[in-house]
């Protein structure tokens, strides 16, 4: 499937969640319950803002955008973020106010039996989204299911506290819980938000694809062939190399263009998603950077 379905899919998973823990919360009228069906609210906008930013990065390049409109995932991921940090607010100040007013809670076998089935449709779509994001490296496919595996463990929390509920009768056990599962899901926020800012500051490539570049790199390598100033970057699904290939000056234009385009071809094969952008240089030049009279 492709990732647009994934989304979709959550899309309606998220409604049906909703549908779902709202039923548990209000047929139990706990506080945690209702903690857990404002974070599946989170889910829906979450999912339907991925859903906008995935079209927007497979849109073409175009005049105001040559190098394409990949980065748009990153802001699904940041946005997913900011969403949870608002649910976390609110549940926080759901479970002070019960907290401050206890009430006794009803019918907890219904509210347990209806977020355990949310619970299950969420962790399998989860998985499935996850597996498929690192297939095709969507960062807004990753950011959604990682939230959904937040609301997962989010809803055995909450249950694992009902339970104890029924068990004690410390009915104050329930904000409680509540507060656990505001502070989970932060820290969850803020990782979405990290990865999504490191995103758009042109992050170099994973340790694992540099490494397989220099491999490449290093079957091309010969004394009259060297290769210098690799930079690497990520935007979305798509990877970028920048390099200099330095060869004899005497070589004529075409053999040293013939060389070059095996070497990009390695590299593209080598690389899932890879750009590789090779500029030609006589051996005995170097380029210069960072030129002291560039503006900082």
């Amino acid at each position: 499937m492709q990732v647009a379905t994934y989304l979709k899919i959550s899309v309606a998973v998220a409604v049906a969640t909703i549908a779902l823990k709202t039923g548990a919360w209000w047929v139990s009228g706990s506080v945690s319950l209702l903690s857990d069906a404002l974070e599946s609210l989170v889910n829906l906008a979450g999912a339907m803002f991925a859903l906008a930013m995935v079209t927007w990065a497979a849109a073409p390049p175009d005049e105001e955008h040559p190098y394409g409109h990949h980065k748009a995932e990153y802001f699904s991921a940041g946005f997913e973020g900011v969403l949870i940090f608002a649910a976390a607010l609110a549940i926080v100040w759901a479970a002070v106010q019960r907290w401050i007013t206890p009430q006794p809670l009803v019918e907890l076998g219904w509210g347990i039996g209806l977020s355990l089935v949310s619970t299950a449709l969420n962790g399998w779509l989860a998985r499935s989204m996850l597996n498929k994001a690192r297939e095709v490296r969507s960062m807004a496919l990753e950011g959604d299911a990682r939230h959904l595996f937040t609301d997962v463990w989010t809803s055995i929390g909450v249950v694992g506290g009902l339970v104890a509920v029924l068990a004690t009768g410390w009915h104050w056990l329930d904000p409680l819980v509540a507060i656990a599962v505001a502070l989970n899901i932060l820290r969850e926020g803020g990782s979405l938000v990290k990865r999504s800012a490191d995103g758009l500051m042109d992050r170099a490539l994973e340790p694992e694809a540099q490494a397989e570049i220099r491999r490449v790199l290093d079957g091309f390598a010969h004394r009259t062939i060297r290769f210098d100033h690799l930079v690497t970057r990520r935007a979305g699904r798509r990877r970028f190399v920048d390099l200099h290939m330095h060869m004899p000056a005497a070589w004529t234009l075409g053999r040293a263009a013939a060389v070059r385009g095996e070497v990009e071809q390695a590299l593209m094969s080598a690389v899932p998603g890879l750009r590789a952008t090779i500029q030609l240089l006589p051996m005995d030049v170097e380029a210069h950077f960072n030129d002291p009279g560039d503006p900082l």
